[in-house]
C-alpha cells in the first residue's frame, strides 16, 4: 500500500497549482492550516538551492474532532500533509497522504471509517486539480 496519492499537472505555474489546491482542499472542508516553503527554509538554514516545494498541512476539523475523539495521540499525525513541488520545468507534482496508510500504525479500528472517508476527499482533491 503507498502512504499517498499523486497527480502530475503539465504547463502550469507553480503558485496557481497552489492556489488551485487551496480551492480544491476548501471545497472538501480543508483548511490549510501551515504552508512549509521547503526551498526557501533549506536556503536560509543551509544554503542548499533546491527546487520549488512547498508543504500544505490540511485539516478538516469534523474529521480532526472524530479523530482526536477516537484516539487522544492522533494529533501527533494531523495535520494531512499536500506536497506542491516542482518536478521540471514543465510539470508539477501534488501529492496528498494517504491516511488509511498512516492510521494502520496506530491500530485503533475506529480510526478506520475515518481515515477512509479522508482519503475519499483528499483524492476528489487531487480530480479538481
Amino acid at each position: 500500500m503507498s502512504y499517498y496519492s499523486n497527480k502530475l499537472i503539465k504547463h502550469a505555474h507553480f503558485d496557481e497549482v497552489i492556489q488551485k489546491v487551496t480551492e480544491a482542499l476548501k471545497e472538501e472542508g480543508f483548511g490549510v492550516l501551515t504552508e512549509i516553503d521547503v526551498r526557501d527554509t533549506l536556503k536560509k538554514k543551509i544554503d542548499v538551492d533546491f527546487r520549488p516545494y512547498k508543504i500544505l498541512g490540511a485539516c478538516n476539523p469534523q474529521f480532526a474532532h472524530k479523530a482526536l475523539q477516537a484516539e487522544d495521540k492522533i494529533g501527533t499525525m494531523l495535520p494531512c500533509n499536500v506536497i506542491v513541488q516542482q518536478k521540471d520545468v514543465d510539470t508539477i507534482d501534488v501529492a496528498v497522504v494517504d491516511p488509511v496508510a498512516s492510521m494502520q500504525a496506530v491500530g485503533n479500528k475506529d480510526l478506520e471509517g475515518i481515515a477512509g472517508e479522508v482519503r475519499d476527499r483528499l483524492k476528489r482533491v487531487l480530480d479538481r486539480i
